[in-house]
């Protein structure tokens, strides 16, 4: 008993650690402003909007927060900006998420049976999965919230806490509509492999009933043109009902996309931290990851083969399941604690983005002084253009607009303020469209140039012409 309380609360300690961390890292990027419009400054924007009881229309985007993912979690979060509207809200709930999947991650193992030592390997293990450090980085995501409740979904079920499996469910439905595939694959699993029927007929249930709901009848309605997602498959239809038609009919689109060097490298990044506990007898704990492995393979988005973006976060939680059920059952290449910790930290020194910090985080230091001394000059709520890298910054108020390409010819009477960045011009922009902006405003007798330093340039629309 001494040993668990012990290993319990070192574990406790790691997992604050590890949001102490996770936290200073998302903080130190977004204060050197590599945070970007999307996706902080798309949720803080929503966020903040529906605190103060406005339509959550995000204003660079044009449609409201609903039709993008049905994150409908967002509504929840709100009553954090209600006590205090910051961006950090954001911050910290990522960061504290991230984290605490290693404490059901440590019942789990407990549950299935691993000494204390153990368990707590592969809750750190569990923190050191390279995934976890880098989307930290990457701006916010809701989904990061369904993590934890994944795990803890899990550990419900084998405990037949009904109650708590149902409410665990039904937030990580609110994260993110594609997560209602991985519920309903957890269903199919729970039922079949776990010898829990009632469980996973409730998985499978919520699941497939909140995505049809969610896809054919929420997102079309905040969004007319429906799921935005869908370009991602356009070799394979124009809708989710073409595309799911053509998966099946039409083999032939898609063995060539499938069977590709890129895949086959995505899949080894996924598997490389993990490898010292898998054993190919079982991974059935890897069956909900079939709808995400499928989308992630499937689409023509660079972005969803690596271990910097979101997408391949719900592939994490099975992944340390199915090392426990190789543990459990004196399998996997390490059985030792010390060593699991130690590859688990080879894995995470070798893929985790910590050299970002060195490099590409100082990469726009030259400008950082002169974008902190122009936005202190931002004294209103005003309408704003600005950078992909400013606009997590001033994204409490109804209408900011990223300087990309295309908003050189656009209608500047509706700012009040423009601030560009001629050295740093950031995502979807350059120098050109800087320049253009600033050229076209020093001859607009409606603004003032208010600050010009380091090539960053603030004007203001004259109070006359508001």
């Amino acid at each position: 008993m001494h040993t668990e309380q012990t290993s319990f609360s070192q574990v406790k300690g790691v997992i604050l650690s590890s949001v102490v961390i996770l936290l200073v890292c998302s903080t130190v990027r977004h204060t050197l402003f590599h945070s970007t419009a999307f996706d902080l400054g798309f949720f803080d924007q929503a966020t903040y909007l529906i605190s103060q009881g406005q339509p959550p229309i995000v204003s660079f985007w044009g449609f409201h927060v609903l039709g993008g993912h049905a994150d409908w979690i967002l509504f929840a979060i709100a009553w954090f900006y209600r006590l205090y509207p910051s961006v950090y809200w954001l911050l910290v709930i990522q960061a504290v998420a991230l984290s605490l999947g290693a404490l059901p991650v440590w019942y789990l193992a407990r549950q299935a049976g691993l000494n204390p030592a153990q368990a707590k390997a592969v809750a750190i293990a569990y923190l050191l999965y390279p995934l976890i450090f880098n989307l930290n980085l990457f701006d916010f995501h809701p989904e990061v919230i369904a993590l934890p409740l994944i795990l803890a979904s899990v550990w419900a079920a084998r405990n037949r806490q009904l109650g708590w499996f149902t409410l665990c469910l039904v937030l990580i439905l609110g994260c993110r509509v594609a997560l209602s595939l991985t519920v309903a694959a957890m269903g199919v699993w729970l039922w079949g492999f776990e010898q829990r029927r009632w469980y996973g007929a409730i998985a499978v249930g919520l699941g497939l009933g909140w995505f049809l709901l969610a896809t054919q009848l929420v997102i079309p309605y905040f969004r007319p043109g429906g799921v935005e997602s869908v370009w991602r498959f356009a070799y394979l239809g124009n809708s989710l009902t073409e595309i799911g038609l053509n998966l099946v009919l039409k083999p032939h689109l898609v063995v060539p996309v499938l069977l590709t060097w890129k895949n086959l490298e995505y899949l080894l990044l996924l598997l490389a931290p993990v490898l010292w506990g898998l054993s190919l007898a079982h991974l059935a704990p890897l069956l909900p990851t079939i709808p995400t492995l499928a989308m992630n393979l499937l689409s023509t988005m660079e972005t969803q083969k690596d271990l910097l973006h979101q997408y391949s976060l719900p592939v994490v939680p099975f992944l340390l399941l199915a090392t426990i059920a190789a543990l459990s059952n004196g399998k996997g290449l390490l059985q030792r604690p010390r060593y699991i910790i130690l590859y688990a930290l080879v894995g995470f020194f070798a893929l985790a983005k910590i050299e970002y910090f060195g490099s590409r985080y100082l990469s726009s230091l030259d400008t950082w002084q002169a974008t902190r001394t122009a936005l202190a000059q931002i004294d209103s709520p005003g309408n704003i253009l600005t950078t992909a890298y400013v606009v997590p910054h001033v994204t409490h108020r109804a209408n900011v607009q990223v300087t990309i390409r295309g908003t050189e010819d656009d209608d500047l009477s509706q700012f009040h303020y423009v601030l560009l960045n001629l050295r740093h011009p950031g995502w979807m922009s350059d120098r050109i469209v800087q320049t253009q902006l600033r050229d076209r405003l020093q001859q607009d007798p409606h603004f003032t140039q208010q600050f010009h330093q380091d090539d960053v340039v603030l004007f203001i629309q004259n109070q006359t012409s508001q």
